[in-house]
Order: structure tokens, then C-alpha cells, then sequence
């Protein structure tokens, strides 16, 4: 089976988006008088999950309702420009290989949608993909399929010839969900837990080696 397609998650998997989380949300609690460091590994621990929970997870109890703070959150993450060295090692330089291969990319995310195209684009990453799918009011989020399923269309892909990159448990489902085929990223958030319940699942240890396989093989399968 060729590869002609990905589907990328975002969060841990193309950028490490908890070094911004944190900042913000210190940036919250220095608003209010409260001089705490946001935990960044409980950050990345819950970023799967996201929305309120995380919020309320990573405020304890400086949170008072997670549905108003995690709206404050997203209004001051709208304001502040994305960091150029969020992307993790190599992924801006693999992204443009894959582009200028031919490898038809996408995003499907559980970050809300505007703030994946501003990330995005803030980053000149945006150019490179097909189509932005991050979560909306209308559409279930991720583990559902129906993220993954509308990026597959977009793209003009099958089963057969697309597979999904993440980094967690989430990503796994979702894959399986619609579908796809499943790779993981071996820096990822959630990547050890994930190869705990499915070891049997593909780890790329660099965007390079990503980049390069595919390109490789592109008329073979994922395993090559």
C-alpha cells in the first residue's frame, strides 16, 4: 500500500505547545496577584484531554470555573504571538521536504480551530497543509472520527493510502476510529503510554527520519 498522505495532531506532536500553555496561564495568575509557576508537565500530561480540564487540572485551586477560564485563556492565547521555535526539532524543515514531495498533509486537532490557523500561520507552517481541522462547536471532538474523516476527503485520500501521526492514546483511537493507519512520534506527550497499550505501533524518532521514510516510500507501505 503507497503512502500519499498524513494526517498530522498538533499539539506534542508538531509543536510543543505546553512551553505557551504555561506561559499564559502564569500569565493569568500574575494578573490576579498569584505568583505560581504553571506546571508544564501536568500541562503535558493533560494535553490530550485539553479544554476544561486541563484548565482546572493545571489552576487547582486558583480555578473558579473552568468554562469561564478556559474562554480567558483562549482570548489572551489570541493575542500573543506563537513563539518561532515552538515547532519541535526539525519539523518546519520536514513539513516543507514532505510539501515539496508531494505528500498531500493535513491537521486534526482537538485545539479550536481558529487558534490552530493562527499557531499556524503565525509560524509559516500553515502553506503546507491541505486543510486545518481543529475542533468546532458542531463537531465532536477527537476520538471521534469525524475530524480525521474530513481532512481524509480533503486531502482526495483512502484508507489505504493515508495514515495518522500523533502522540497519544487519543491520536491512537482516533486513527482506528476512522480508520487509518497510526504512527507515533517518539518525543511526544503521550507517546510512552500510548506504546504501552499498542507497542506494536510505528515511532519515527526524528521529523527527519519521518520525512525521509515516507519520501523513500512512497510507493510501499508505512513499514516500508
Amino acid at each position: 500500500m503507497s503512502v500519499k498522505n498524513i494526517i498530522f495532531d498538533l499539539d506534542g506532536t508538531l509543536i510543543d505547545s505546553a512551553r505557551l500553555t504555561g506561559a499564559i496561564i502564569d500569565q493569568m495568575l500574575a494578573q490576579r496577584g498569584v505568583q505560581v509557576r504553571a506546571d508544564r508537565d501536568l500541562i503535558r500530561q493533560m494535553d490530550a484531554v485539553g479544554g476544561q480540564a486541563m484548565i482546572a487540572a493545571v489552576l487547582g485551586r486558583h480555578c473558579s470555573d473552568p468554562e469561564a477560564e478556559i474562554a480567558a485563556f483562549r482570548a489572551l492565547h489570541r493575542t500573543i504571538a506563537t513563539p518561532a521555535d515552538l515547532p519541535f526539532p526539525g519539523v518546519s524543515e520536514a513539513l516543507a521536504a514532505l510539501h515539496s514531495g508531494g505528500i498531500g498533509m493535513a491537521i486534526c486537532s482537538n485545539k479550536p480551530q481558529d487558534l490552530c490557523e493562527k499557531i499556524l500561520g503565525d509560524l509559516g507552517l500553515a502553506r503546507h497543509f491541505t486543510v486545518i481541522i481543529g475542533s468546532a462547536p458542531h463537531r465532536p471532538r477527537k476520538p471521534a472520527p469525524d475530524g480525521a474523516e474530513i481532512a481524509l476527503a480533503a486531502l482526495g485520500g483512502t484508507c489505504s493510502n493515508t495514515f495518522y501521526c500523533g502522540d497519544s492514546l487519543v491520536d491512537l483511537a482516533t486513527a482506528e476510529a476512522a480508520g487509518l493507519r497510526a504512527a507515533l512520534v517518539a518525543w511526544g506527550y503521550g507517546t510512552a503510554e500510548a506504546l504501552g497499550r499498542a507497542p506494536r505501533t510505528p515511532v519515527f524518532t526524528t521529523m527527519t527520519s519521518l520525512a525521509d521514510h515516507i519520501l523513500a516510500h512512497r510507493g510501499s507501505g508505512l513499514g516500508g
